[in-house]
């Protein structure tokens, strides 16, 4: 009988070893700041903008976010957005790094970082002035040299739509702005983060919508590099009545055969689903976003607790500590980098796959 308890007793520790090994993070601080967001240039080294008062910061990692370098100083922008899931955008390109930022009069600007190193601030984005006044935006490339930015704009008739602009330079200009969508029952939702995904020729937008009383999510795509849209689909089968705004736009990714795949938020559920699916409830919480590795989806969100929780792709679920507004980058096919912000410290961790 005691040689069965102790046996028990082994069984017992190295089952609760194992759940520790599966839910333990190593966290890693980065730096004091707010809204982080992550790129990964061609030799898989993770590119990270965050903002602090009027000041646009940027670092590095070369060793896949076991450290980052000292942040530098990208420039200032006065009135600079940086909360709420409002903050710079960054995305690697073919020679460099761009960033586009918002400032609180609704002018959204880029800046970019030449072969040198150099941080450069380069145009103007928006074309009307002082027409992302909610200051969200989005920033995608295609590796190369060709960039899509997108924001919510009240151009005309002063309702918030989505509106984009394309470079073909890396970010030193940009085109005409086009309208990407407008919603028919007046204004799409006000207060919730858009996202962008580029591969190729072929942009997808998502964004949260206002048709009906209902907040759902749509996803809109151009085969064209974004010269022209098509017509927006709907995300998901439900639908969520709310009179309100939930500042929760959700995360969007794409596949290596250029599968869109999104998650967000319906309540207090996060769903994921492919256009065209039904969705599927993988959790509750809020601040979702995606990422996805080897064809496989891991997601990213705060759940009811204040919680950090990552879904890798084995159903596993990771803890990283308390946070928001997580972010996640993949940098190989067996690992990807969760990045988040916990009141006013940013934060790491490596998830392997």
């Amino acid at each position: 009988m005691k040689n069965l308890k102790h046996a028990a007793f082994i069984l017992v520790f190295f089952i609760a070893c194992k759940e520790q090994t599966k839910t333990d993070l190593q966290v890693v601080p980065i730096a004091v700041g707010q809204m982080p967001a992550l790129a990964k240039d061609a030799n898989n080294n993770i590119q990270l903008v965050y903002g602090i008062g009027d000041s646009l910061m940027y670092t590095y990692s070369t060793n896949k976010g076991n450290s980052f370098s000292s942040p530098v100083l990208i420039g200032t922008l006065q009135g600079l957005v940086a909360s709420s899931t409002r903050g710079p955008q960054v995305t690697a390109t073919k020679n460099g790094t761009t960033v586009i930022a918002v400032n609180n009069a609704g002018n959204i600007v880029s800046f970019i970082k030449d072969e040198s190193g150099k941080w450069i601030r380069s145009a103007k984005v928006n074309d009307v002035d002082e027409v992302d006044k909610e200051g969200f935006s989005g920033l995608s490339s295609d590796g190369k040299n060709n960039l899509f930015a997108i924001w919510t704009d009240l151009r005309g008739d002063k309702h918030n739509k989505i509106y984009g602009a394309s470079s073909t330079d890396g970010g030193k200009t940009w085109n005409k702005n086009i309208l990407v969508y407008a919603s028919p029952d007046s204004t799409v939702c006000e207060c919730c983060k858009p996202s962008v995904a580029m591969q190729g020729s072929n942009v997808y937008v998502m964004f949260r919508n206002w048709l009906n009383g209902n907040r759902d999510l749509y996803l809109i795509q151009s085969t064209d590099g974004g010269n022209i849209f098509g017509k927006a689909q709907k995300l998901g089968t439900g639908s969520w009545q709310l009179n309100g705004c939930p500042m929760d736009g959700g995360g969007l990714a794409l596949a290596k055969n250029g599968t869109p795949q999104t998650v967000w938020r319906r309540q207090s559920k996060i769903y994921a689903a492919s256009p065209g699916t039904m969705e599927k409830e993988i959790g509750e919480g809020k601040g979702c976003t995606i990422e996805t590795v080897n064809n496989k989806n891991v997601y990213a969100w705060t759940d009811n607790n204040g919680d950090i929780i990552c879904l890798l792709p084995d159903g596993v679920k990771r803890n990283a500590g308390k946070g928001s507004l997580p972010v996640l980058k993949s940098i190989s096919d067996y690992e990807v980098i969760c990045v988040w912000q916990n009141e006013n410290e940013i934060k790491s961790a490596l998830l392997r796959l």
